[in-house]
């Protein structure tokens, strides 16, 4: 198998990475946000001497093959010790990650190596990776993180229809033991994020909540990892940040539904059902039968729809999530096609 050269993108207005910890469906064992350079280095992979590079990829390629097989006791007993309190997490993001991983090949594509040896106590670290030329920095933040040797790598179930991205954190425990995982989804409906954010830009002057969203949707297909950030998708940043009458400050938002007003608190991506669809929090009049509930949501739903019709051709469909008396309930997900 080995590592194949790959650009990395990321995102790197940092405050939004720091969101996007609390909704993607990661297992990171170093939970990370916006940190202080300290002395720390990181060697990128083109300058790994070769001992490192075998070690690393035979490490992450061993582990890679058990997540694509479900192989739980293998990837226990490649946990890092200090991490075991974790392992329900990780079981659960490698649980979740089976259908992207099907029917692909794992090909190794970058890894970093950090050293933090010269730690003295957990710190806040920031490392600043390099390519060959110096043409590219990539910048990876982790907080409170113990001095010792890691190494990150970037993986994809290559040729899978869901096309699974991967990034793995090891630490350096007498061999490269697993610290970290994360897994997403890279394509919705055999588009990539490159493709979606192509898309959103296209879109940014004619309708701008479906190219606020698109943005979103590109980036978490792009963001390999969610403590690494480069230069790549400041830009996505960027242009997302300079889109007019975006959604970005219309909320809490007010549609009209004919003598009723609904109040939405809030609309996001939400791909748990590995669809590209939007998840639409909305106060709730706190009926409580299930066909009012029902009722009420597609009446959100469908004046929202009608309000920002952009929505309906951009993206699969819509999860209405009620809010009453500040509790959460998801109630539906509809196709768009069922929502009148």
């Amino acid at each position: 198998m080995g590592f194949r050269s790959k650009e990395i993108s990321a995102h790197a207005r940092r405050r939004a990475v720091c969101a996007l910890l609390a909704s993607a469906p990661l297992a990171p064992l170093f939970l990370l946000c916006p940190a202080a350079a300290h002395a720390v280095s990181c060697t990128s992979q083109a300058e790994l001497t070769a001992a490192d590079r075998t070690a690393i990829a035979a490490a992450a390629e061993q582990i890679s093959t058990d997540v694509a097989s479900q192989n739980y006791p293998g990837l226990q007993a490649a946990l890092l010790p200090a991490e075991a309190s974790d392992w329900n997490a990780i079981r659960s993001a490698v649980e979740d990650s089976a259908p992207l991983m099907k029917g692909g090949q794992i090909q190794l594509d970058d890894a970093y190596l950090l050293d933090a040896t010269s730690l003295t106590a957990p710190e806040d670290s920031e490392f600043f990776c390099s390519n060959a030329s110096g043409s590219l920095t990539v910048t990876m933040s982790m907080r409170a993180l113990p001095p010792g040797r890691y190494a990150v790598i970037l993986a994809n179930a290559q040729g899978a229809p869901l096309d699974g991205q991967e990034g793995l954190v090891l630490a350096w425990d007498g061999g490269w033991k697993l610290a970290g995982l994360s897994i997403h989804q890279g394509k919705f409906d055999g588009h990539d994020g490159v493709w979606f954010w192509a898309r959103a830009r296209v879109l940014s002057g004619s309708d701008p909540w479906s190219a606020y969203y698109l943005y979103d949707l590109a980036r978490s297909m792009l963001l390999p990892v969610n403590f690494l950030s480069s230069p790549n998708l400041e830009k996505l940043d960027t242009e997302q940040s300079e889109i007019k009458n975006s959604p970005k400050d219309a909320f809490p938002y007010s549609v009209p539904d004919g003598p009723r007003t609904w109040k939405i608190d809030s609309v996001d991506v939400n791909t748990i059902l590995h669809q590209a669809d939007l998840g639409v929090t909305y106060e709730s009049t706190g009926v409580t039968t299930p066909a009012a509930l029902h009722t009420e949501a597609v009446a959100v739903l469908s004046a929202l729809l009608h309000a920002q019709p952009g929505l309906r051709e951009s993206f699969h469909g819509m999860w209405a999530i009620a809010s009453y008396n500040g509790k959460k309930t998801p109630i539906i997900e509809l196709p768009m096609a069922q929502i009148p």
